[in-house]
């Protein structure tokens, strides 16, 4: 409780986000969590193709045509994008965690390196794919 004497003034106890200046670290950060949940919707569409798999050969033709449909291989697309995303900046964590990297420079380094290897990485990713499938 303070003091009689002392004027208790109306200001935050920390840093709103309105005070902060929006940096790639923060946006990337949230696109982590975003992926992550990404990531939880995309097991369930897993456990429906194995489901499906098990159910009978018509139901796992009609899964199998959804994912072979041009709208689901935009989401496979994504959800391979969404993991290789994710598992960069669990790799970037990780330095982060060995004491690493903490310089300003080399977070933003690390940052861009994770946004352009997702990216790079999931293109290579399905090229090969493709080349593979024939």
């Amino acid at each position: 409780m303070p003091d009689k004497d002392h004027k208790m003034t109306q200001r935050p106890l920390s840093p709103h986000l309105q005070i902060y200046r929006p940096m790639l670290s923060m946006t990337m950060s949230i696109v982590h969590r975003i992926t992550g949940v990404g990531l939880v919707l995309g097991v369930v569409g897993l456990v429906w193709w194995l489901s499906a798999a098990s159910t009978s050969d018509a139901y796992f033709a009609l899964v199998q045509g959804f994912f072979y449909g041009w709208f689901g291989r935009l989401v496979l697309f994504g959800m391979s994008w969404a993991l290789i995303h994710h598992m960069l900046g669990g790799l970037r964590h990780f330095v982060w965690d060995t004491g690493h990297g903490f310089a300003l420079n080399k977070v933003e380094w690390l940052v861009r390196a994770n946004i352009i290897g997702s990216i790079v990485l999931t293109v290579l990713l399905w090229v090969v794919a493709y080349g593979v499938r024939g």
